[in-house]
Order: structure tokens, then C-alpha cells, then sequence
């Protein structure tokens, strides 16, 4: 980036108003990934397409949300309003069954932006950087960036600063954060009359430590924090990634070349902070959950519990309805506020004038429990951590307003944003192009979603098919087959139950074949 554009987006984030605002160009991966195409299927879609992809090559907007499950009545969630994204859903093809290859932020942005599964990243866990893992591998805006697009970032698109690439990567890359709410300053003005400034390095433990415990709204991810701000939505980090993409859109940043924009929103991962307003939407009292099942852990080994429940105050197997209402209003309030920045997204892409020539992907990293099974938070394999929700609309191609049932995983996006734009890949891919599927939603997909997850060194490992989902943890011992026909909410582990010993058989054989799969360069 030259010195003038640095200038002009300092000049950009200043007439806004973004205190604090980071201003970060990124260093990254290159996977080594592969990936086989029929050849014959490339050559008919390319007839088919022609005429999107020859004249000029299509922009991507992507959007990749932080801890969103499918709470979304674009997704089918009837308490969460989300009109903004029900407008894109009108337009795109929604997937109801996507999943993350890893629920855990980290792993699934390294394997998502690599088109590799976990086992072939290395990335098993938030400390472990791809660059050291796969070296030389080729990030999914890398690709892009050489291919000719000008590349722009906002927000969380790789795991954090540490993980994120440069020059290699981006054009341009912004990272924001959250201006002070009220609260949060009286408990500073607190802190500094009684212990001095909370810059002091002999501070850093006990400032921590007090701003757990002054407020709901000052908390960390530990315990997590909740609740409303004073701030305006452009004063939350999400408003200004929203407001920075619009303002990349508005003013044609991209010159004459294609662009590809990551817009990264933070929420809803913890603390759950939004403005007021949005807290009102939600009354306590008319809050739906499901109860908590007596006896639901009895046949289930212990290894797929994450004990993150105890971080949010909750007890396995107890209920605390008011504690319980208090999470999912936050949560549910984030996820309004971010729908409504994501407006302006849109809206900035319509008025540029480029609605008709940009393909948008809308995703999560991961799903999230609210209590489900007494689990809070993300690792674990079940489907409110494995499933995520997932957009896409690429003009003259997908059909509008359409859901597809098939199976399709984070892996498979890079491929398919390839093709879609005719372009190589630098390396081999693991994912598979769901380019048919979005011609023709009512293709099958694939057989099956295969997701992992760390306890300790070893992983534990599940696939799911259209009926079932099996997962083993370490061995075919400790096992999880679930009828998610029969029992879509995984009450009833049907592993040691002989009426199912053949099912079970498919499920094991499936798992090894898959995991052969992800272990390997195809």
C-alpha cells in the first residue's frame, strides 16, 4: 500500500470517529492444498457460465461471522428477526446443512481459508499457526491477490493478528475495536483512584481481575460478559467493519480491477455486547428453551462434554432458568445488531452498482451451544457446534430464494469460489467445488460432513450423513451414533444398542474412509 491510500484510510477511519481503531497490514499461510476436477463438469459449466465469467471476472463479498449458529430466521429460527440476511436468503441459496471441519475458531478459519481439513493444516487448536504447520501454503485471498484482485479485509477473517497474512494476501487490511461504554469507563475512573494507571505493567492482573468483577458488561471471555451498551452501533467494532466494507464498496477502492472483500463480524462470540435497543427486542419472559433433560449424559462417554458450562455459571445437568434467559437475550441481541450492520453492506453493494456482478458467501466459523446437553460454547461434535449457516448468491447462476438439504463443508468453499471465477489452484485442495449444487440445488451432495475436535493430544472424530451421525473418541469403544431422523436434538446414543450394530458397522467404515481422506493430499 503506498503512502497516499494509507493516508486516505486513516483520513477514512478519523471522519468517522473510530478511536482506537488498528490499522494492520497481515502476514500468511500458503496452504498445500489439492483438489481433482471432472473435467467434463468444468468444461459444461464453463458453457453454461460463459458469459458471467469472460467478460470481466466476478467480485466475491465474504462474509464470515464469529460464533453464529443457525439462530436466524433465515435459517428457519422464528425468535431471532434477521431481515437483513432474510433479504439475502431471498435471493441466494441457503444450505441447511453446512459444517465447519473444526469447532473452534482457529481451526476452522486455517481450514476454511486453506481448503484443507484439520489433519492436513496441523491447525488443531488457537495457538498453532498453518505458516509453521504447512509452509508455503496459499491462503484463499493469497490466491486471489495473485490472480489479479484487489483484496481488502475487516474484522476476523483469519484467527487473530498474530495468524493474519500481509502483503501477500491484502491490499488492504483494517482491524477495529470497540470504543468504551460507560460502565467500563467509571470502572477505569474506580480502578486508577484506588490502584493508578491501568497501563502500569504491576496493574495488568488485578485490572483484569476487577473489571470481572465490577459488571456483567466488563467481563471478558471469562466468565463471559453480557449485556447492553450506551455506545452507537457505529461505535461497536461490527459497526465499523460494516461501515469500512460499505465505504470500500461506495468508493470503487478497487479501481478497475475485481475485488475480494472479507468482511469479518466479531459477534456473537463473548462478551455478548450490543446497544440497548437491541437488548429490548428480546423480554426476558418470552424466551424459549429447551429444557434441560434429566439423565441426558447417562449414554454418552465423557470425552464429548466440554466443561465450558461451569465459565458461564452452570452446573451439568442443573438448570438456572433466569442465568439461562440472560445468555440467549445477549446472544440473541448480538445477533440483531449484527444483521442490521450487515444492511449496510448490502445496501452499499446495490447503490455501487455492483448487486449484479458480485458473488456473496454468508457463513460462521462454527456453531454454538445455548445450553443444549447443559453445554455452553463451542467444542464439541454435536450439530449446535458442527452446523453452521451458509449463503450463497453468485447472479445468473443460483436460483433465488432456494434451500438446499444436501451435505457441504467449509473445505469446499475455495474450490467452489475458483471455479466460480476461473481460477487455478496454486496447490492441491481437499475441498470439493459445490458448483453443481448451486445450479442445481436438488443434486445430492455429499455422502458425508466430517468435523473434528481436540481432547488432550487426540482428536475426536464424527461424520454425518443425511440420517445419521456416528463419532468416536479415540477408539470405536467410545462411540456416538444418533437417528437424526428420529432424534434430530442427539438425546438417544444408539452405539451399544444391538438393533443398530449393522448401521453402526456403515457409520465405522465411513469414518476411516473419510478420515484416509483428510490425512492425505488427494
Amino acid at each position: 500500500m503506498d503512502l497516499n491510500m494509507r493516508k486516505t484510510t486513516k483520513r477514512v477511519l478519523s471522519q468517522r470517529g473510530c478511536r482506537r481503531a488498528e490499522y494492520r497490514k497481515c502476514v500468511f499461510l500458503r496452504p498445500s492444498v489439492f483438489f481433482v476436477v471432472n473435467k467434463l463438469a468444468v468444461l459444461s459449466f464453463a458453457i453454461l457460465v460463459s458469459s458471467f465469467t469472460q467478460a470481466k471476472k466476478p467480485n466475491v463479498l465474504f462474509i464470515i461471522c464469529d460464533d453464529l449458529n443457525v439462530h436466524l430466521s433465515a435459517a428457519g429460527y422464528d425468535q431471532v428477526p434477521t431481515p437483513e440476511l432474510d433479504g439475502l436468503a431471498s435471493e441466494s441459496i441457503t444450505f441447511t446443512r453446512a459444517y465447519c471441519q473444526y469447532p473452534v475458531c482457529g481451526p476452522s478459519r486455517a481450514s476454511l481459508l486453506s481448503g484443507l481439513y484439520p489433519e492436513s493444516t496441523g491447525v488443531v487448536s488457537n495457538t498453532v499457526d498453518i505458516r509453521d504447520t504447512k509452509p508455503g501454503a496459499v491462503s484463499l485471498p493469497q490466491r486471489f491477490r495473485e490472480s489479479g484482485y484487489w483484496t481488502a479485509g475487516t474484522g476476523k477473517i483469519f484467527h487473530n493478528p498474530k495468524f493474519t497474512p500481509a502483503e501477500e494476501a491484502w491490499d488492504e487490511a483494517i482491524k477495529f475495536i470497540n470504543d468504551k461504554h460507560s460502565i467500563e469507563i467509571k470502572a477505569q475512573a474506580e480502578f486508577e483512584a484506588k490502584f493508578g494507571p491501568i497501563g502500569d505493567r504491576k496493574n495488568r492482573q488485578e485490572w483484569k481481575a476487577f473489571l470481572s468483577d465490577y459488571s456483567t458488561q466488563t467481563r471478558g471471555q471469562t466468565p463471559p460478559g453480557y449485556g447492553p451498551t450506551d455506545l452507537s452501533d457505529e461505535q461497536h467494532m461490527d459497526g465499523k467493519n460494516a461501515r469500512q466494507v460499505a465505504d470500500w464498496l461506495t468508493n470503487q477502492s478497487n479501481g478497475d480491477k475485481p475485488f475480494f472483500i472479507a468482511c469479518g463480524i466479531q459477534k456473537p462470540h463473548v462478551p455478548f455486547l450490543a446497544p440497548q435497543k437491541y437488548f429490548d427486542q428480546f423480554p426476558l419472559g418470552e424466551i424459549e428453551y429447551d429444557p434441560i433433560r434429566e439423565n441426558d449424559w447417562d449414554d454418552i462417554p465423557s470425552k464429548a462434554a466440554s466443561l465450558r458450562f461451569s465459565a458461564f455459571g452452570f452446573e451439568m445437568g442443573k438448570e438456572n432458568d433466569s442465568l439461562h434467559r440472560e445468555y440467549i437475550q445477549a446472544y440473541h441481541a448480538c445477533i440483531s445488531f449484527i444483521d442490521t450492520q450487515l444492511g449496510l453492506v448490502f445496501d452499499a453493494l446495490k447503490e455501487s452498482g455492483h448487486w449484479g456482478d458480485t458473488i456473496v458467501v454468508f457463513t460462521s466459523d462454527h456453531g454454538y451451544h445455548l445450553g443444549e446437553h447443559s453445554m455452553w460454547g463451542k467444542v464439541t461434535l454435536f450439530e449446535e457446534c458442527a452446523r453452521v449457516p451458509m449463503m450463497m448468491r453468485v447472479p445468473g447462476i443460483t436460483p433465488a430464494g432456494v434451500k438446499s438439504d444436501s451435505l457441504v463443508e467449509h473445505v469446499d468453499f475455495y474450490p467452489t469460489l475458483l471455479e466460480l471465477c476461473g481460477l487455478d489452484a496454486a496447490s492441491p485442495l481437499q475441498g470439493e467445488s459445490i458448483v453443481p449444487l448451486l445450479k442445481n440445488p436438488e443434486r445430492k451432495g455429499k455422502d458425508y460432513a466430517y468435523t473434528v475436535v481436540s481432547r488432550g493430544q487426540s482428536l475426536g472424530r464424527s461424520i454425518r450423513s443425511d440420517r445419521w451421525r456416528y463419532a468416536e473418541w479415540f477408539d470405536a469403544d467410545s462411540a456416538e451414533l444418533y437417528d437424526l431422523e428420529n432424534d434430530p436434538k442427539e438425546y438417544t446414543n444408539l452405539a451399544r444398542n444391538p438393533e443398530y450394530a449393522s448401521q453402526l458397522k456403515i457409520m465405522r467404515n465411513a469414518l476411516e474412509q473419510v478420515r484416509q481422506i483428510a490425512v492425505r493430499e488427494r
